[in-house]
């Protein structure tokens, strides 16, 4: 069975080895990423690059995209928005066909210039800033609901179960400021204000004072917003000061790296999703993706359907590119990718609109740590 450690392995080899791969790939398809290998969001990173590279492979097994199999080469940015524009460039340089699976809402920004500059796209960043969404960037197209909609779902969730006392704990940076202006929208629309709203540094983030403040208010829920290392310390540091707020975080950390950080405070914690549930078979893209994880003796999971979908349309996208892809011919081709069919689930684009998916669920974590619905 292909363990967890391997395929880090495997990874770390692909990073190191980017210049060799390009050299010897040029009958191939070869498709660039910039992500934190390692660093705070480093098994989430891991997870959704799994499940694309999964994809993949079964692309390949059969073929290929006109008879050229899909070559994926990863940099590690160590979660370093400078260094994601400079391995940006790099892969760029190296004669990448698109830019795939980015990381991070920082991070992804720092890329941004290089793409009309360049004229390649970047395709599903793994982020869901709205800055992404609006407005439209030509050469970026989305995959993934945005933070904002999944913030404002779980503060709607929240009124529904009767908890109006509710704290919102943020990463200080463009992404914890996107996602908690959903979180706000959400509070607006059902008349409320936070009853507390920290934020803390994303270098050096510092939970323990934050957690003294709140357990002051006693909020009934806590949102908390931030890579999963940092947000596993604050949900446990909450829990051991006694709180029993209801918890809930977003789906960039809906992996397994994540819910191990979290160990026995893990159960009951509400992580938005913004794909179908990894065993929900009536969807054949997730009966797909459970079929190629097995082959790869991998356990599905939410990070690595984000994956699974991603490459979906990016393998679409070539598809429509013609028989000789070129970065521009794949830009066109997504641009008017129209109600494609992922496997029961269904994605447009519009040159007036690169989001993609507007899917948003929310998940509850058991004692096992499994994701409920």
């Amino acid at each position: 069975m292909t363990s967890t450690r391997h395929f880090t392995r495997r990874i770390i080899a692909t990073a190191f080895a980017a210049v060799g791969l390009l050299a010897t790939a040029r009958a191939d398809i070869v498709i660039g990423q910039t992500a934190a290998i390692t660093g705070p969001v480093a098994s989430s990173v891991m997870e959704v690059t799994q499940g694309a590279k999964i994809y993949f492979d079964s692309v390949n097994a059969t073929g290929g995209i006109g008879g050229q199999k899909i070559s994926l080469v990863s940099l590690d940015d160590k979660f370093d928005p400078k260094l994601s524009a400079v391995n940006a460039r790099k892969l760029i340089d190296q004669g990448v066909l698109a830019l795939f699976l980015t990381r991070g809402t920082p991070h992804t920004q720092a890329v941004l210039p290089l793409l009309a500059e360049h004229k390649i796209a970047l395709v599903a960043p793994s982020t869901g800033a709205m800055v992404l969404h609006k407005p439209v960037n030509p050469w970026l197209f989305n995959v993934r609901a945005s933070y904002q909609r999944e913030a404002e779902r779980a503060i709607e969730h929240m009124g529904v179960i009767g908890a109006t006392r509710i704290a919102i704990v943020q990463v200080d940076d463009s992404f914890g400021d996107d996602a908690a202006a959903g979180a706000m929208a959400g509070l607006a629309k059902a008349k409320h204000t936070p009853v507390a709203h920290e934020k803390y540094g994303r270098d050096a983030p510092t939970l323990g004072p934050i957690v003294d403040r709140l357990i002051t208010k006693q909020p009934q829920a806590v949102l908390f917003i931030g890579t999963g290392d940092a947000v596993a310390h604050g949900m446990k540091a909450l829990r051991a000061a006694g709180s029993t707020a209801q918890l809930i975080t977003l789906s960039n950390n809906a992996s397994a790296g994540f819910i191990r950080d979290l160990g026995p405070v893990a159960r009951g914690v509400i992580v938005s999703q913004v794909f179908p549930h990894e065993r929900s078979i009536a969807h054949s893209m997730i009966k797909d993706a459970l079929e190629s994880a097995r082959k790869a003796g991998l356990e599905l999971t939410p990070s690595m359907v984000e994956g699974y979908a991603s490459a979906k349309v990016l393998v679409e996208g070539l598809r429509r590119a013609g028989p000789k892809p070129t970065r521009q011919s794949l830009r066109d081709a997504l641009d008017g990718m129209k109600r494609f069919d992922l496997g029961g689930i269904e994605l447009s684009y519009t040159p007036a609109d690169h989001s993609g998916l507007q899917y948003v669920d929310l998940a509850i974590l058991d004692e096992t740590g499994k994701f409920r619905r």
